[in-house]
């Protein structure tokens, strides 16, 4: 599979055409409805404090920060996987993958798996040492969906933030 600003497209069991591609401008709207279905699952709608502009500014500005694949059924966004570039002084740069995510209604099509390839792609092709990611302990579905990437999962680690 090739991607850069190409669109996979297939024609899953169901009869809608569904479409992975990197986002534009015009699908944050959307992506930030999916960011809240997010957090609403992971238990903590509160934390979700970014505006559109800063959400827009930060994608799609003079200075992106981050880069999204989108999954797109008849003209409507079902999925989104949202990274940015982490850089790691022993390995050099690598994705950082701050959410993956498919709508509630469309999960196990296959979609998240496809959003997974598009990813893993756009990595190897961007020349980046990896992929990088946290899943919390108690989602189960998630930590067995990426099992089978045949992932090395870190208890030794502790997530540490400092807010402002």
């Amino acid at each position: 599979m090739e991607l850069s600003a190409n669109e996979l497209s297939i024609k899953p069991a169901h009869p809608q055409t569904l479409t992975i591609r990197p986002a534009t401008k015009a699908d944050c709207p959307r992506m930030m409805e999916l960011v809240n279905e997010l957090a609403v699952f992971e238990r903590a709608p509160q934390e979700v404090t970014v505006t559109m502009e800063h959400f827009i500014e930060s994608g799609f500005g003079d200075n992106p920060v981050w880069w999204a694949w989108v999954a797109e059924a008849d003209g409507h966004i079902v999925g989104l996987a949202l990274y940015y570039i982490r850089y790691s002084t022993w390995k050099g740069q690598k994705m950082y993958l701050e959410d993956i995510l498919v709508t509630e209604a469309w999960r196990r099509k296959g979609i998240g798996t496809l959003l997974m390839e598009a990813l893993v792609e756009d990595a190897k092709q961007k020349g980046f040492k990896g992929i990088t990611w946290q899943v919390l302990d108690w989602n189960e579905s998630a930590i067995k969906f990426y099992e089978r990437y045949n992932v090395k999962m870190d208890p030794e680690w502790v997530n540490v933030s400092l807010d402002f």
